[in-house]
């Protein structure tokens, strides 16, 4: 008789970017109806820090939870299994076989079910919001980038597995999409001999999804001539969210042909004109990539002083073996890459404050998550007084002040 999995045999791990939460959730969905208790970490390979910091954390669920199988996955497994393979436990599952389930079926150890786990797992269980992949891999050869080596080239999804899950997503209460991908932007399949780009991706999912209330995009290549139209959608729609997060990388035009990326600062620029401050925008910022004077990290800093991004990610560059940036000339000190790397942020705070303090006395609507803690359409978080509201429940808030990283409102 078929073994029923409630998922509590299950437990997931997930380091890096939101697309590995997302796969760690399809996995666990993929294995729950064949019994099987273990844990799955999917890795990153972004850095070398997080690279180590997969290794450290996988051999401490080992420790932790001897006799139980830890599938280890993930562009990390990927690019370096022997870092995982003598840890106890532990089965590399390449990317390439990630989604496969009989690279799993066999594997895992034969383990009482309902098995109490050590540690602390991850789950998209509490969330708001719904991610949901709409392509995978990158077919562009960035200087610093190993990401794209180990996913593969990009695979655009059908629009109507797509759609499905969509509309499954907001049946079972998820007023607000969020649409991810490695190369999201790239987006592109073939429909009665005509393009079908992320552009038009959004677009019909706004028209054929009336549940759909709030619609986001993950990060996005700002070099996509698809951009352009998606901005003017922000504009016109209420539904598509009003902010962007840029794969910037850099403000340098120096710095960017280095990295082999396809944009230029005034590509951002006029971004930025386009949005008429109707939409903001975030980015993503590597510091201390080689060959980066002091007079072209000031052509970043310069840059996000100007066209005042309210979120920057930024880190420092990480040679990763394999890569052309490896190779270049003027490494930089990683001391003085992190120096940089507060710098940008601090800059980014600046930002973010003189943003927050312009909506003290407006009306906006909000995404309530936990404990009374929201997000705005600009993905800012605001904390409102008062009763208890239900996660998941989209409502109208007064903005009344600012507490530190937060924004503070009442129900309208």
């Amino acid at each position: 008789m078929q073994v029923e999995n409630d998922k509590k045999d299950i437990k997931t791990l997930s380091f890096g970017c939101r697309l590995n939460a997302l796969e760690c959730e399809k996995i666990k969905n993929m294995l729950a109806a064949h019994g099987i208790c273990a844990v799955v970490v999917n890795t990153c390979s972004v850095t070398g820090e997080a690279e180590r910091q997969c290794g450290q954390t996988v051999r401490k669920i080992a420790r932790e939870n001897p006799g139980v199988t830890i599938f280890v996955t993930g562009c990390g497994a990927t690019r370096n299994p022997d870092l995982f393979k003598k840890i106890p436990g532990a089965v590399v599952i390449p990317n390439n076989q990630k989604m496969n389930l009989d690279a799993y079926l066999g594997m895992a150890a034969d383990c009482t079910r309902g098995n109490s786990f050590a540690g602390n797992f991850d789950g998209d269980e509490k969330l708001s919001k719904k991610f949901v992949q709409v392509q995978n891999g990158c077919n562009h050869d960035c200087t610093y980038c190993v990401t794209r080596i180990l996913r593969g080239p990009s695979v655009s999804f059908e629009y109507d597995d797509i759609l499905a899950d969509v509309c499954r997503a907001t049946q079972n209460g998820f007023w607000e999409v969020v649409l991810t991908g490695v190369d999201a932007a790239s987006y592109v399949r073939v429909y009665d001999g005509r393009p079908f780009l992320i552009s038009d991706l959004c677009r019909r999912l706004l028209d054929d999804v009336q549940g759909l209330r709030r619609l986001r995009l993950s990060s996005v290549d700002p070099a996509v001539p698809a951009i352009r139209d998606i901005i003017e959608m922000m504009r016109c729609d209420a539904r598509f969210m009003p902010h962007l997060h840029l794969s910037m990388q850099s403000g340098s035009n120096t710095i960017l042909r280095a990295m082999r990326r396809r944009h230029t600062a005034d590509t951002v620029r006029e971004l930025v004109q386009l949005s008429a401050g109707r939409v903001s925008f975030g980015w993503d910022i590597i510091c201390g990539f080689p060959g980066e004077s002091d007079e072209l990290f000031a052509e970043t800093l310069a840059l996000v002083r100007e066209l005042k991004p309210i979120r920057v990610h930024a880190f420092p560059y990480s040679p990763r073996p394999g890569t052309v940036a490896a190779e270049m000339d003027g490494q930089i000190p990683r001391a003085e890459s992190k120096r940089r790397v507060k710098i940008i942020t601090d800059a980014a705070a600046e930002n973010m404050r003189e943003f927050m303090a312009k909506l003290i006395g407006t009306r906006t609507s909000v995404l309530v998550e936990s404990n009374n803690m929201a997000r705005t359409p600009d993905d800012i978080p605001v904390q409102i007084a008062g009763t208890s509201i239900p996660a998941r429940t989209i409502c109208d808030v007064n903005i009344t002040g600012m507490d530190g990283d937060v924004i503070t409102g009442t129900c309208a």
